[in-house]
């Protein structure tokens, strides 16, 4: 399992998402559910453009 994330960047991707994600429910612009992504990335640990990339600065366990 891939923990790429630190602890507070996992938070802060949480808000953000969560942040999109409402301001998308309140203002009905579509664009804005892609919170969706940092959302799912901070909920799961896993920074999926490192693995698509295959490049990525953080330590792999």
């Amino acid at each position: 399992m891939f923990s790429l994330i630190k602890k507070y960047s996992r938070v802060i991707r949480i808000i953000s998402g969560l942040i999109f994600i409402l301001a998308a429910f309140i203002t009905d612009i579509p664009w804005l559910y892609i919170g969706i992504f940092p959302l799912l990335s901070g909920i799961t640990n896993i920074c999926p453009m490192c693995i698509i990339m295959k490049r990525c600065s953080i330590k792999q366990k």
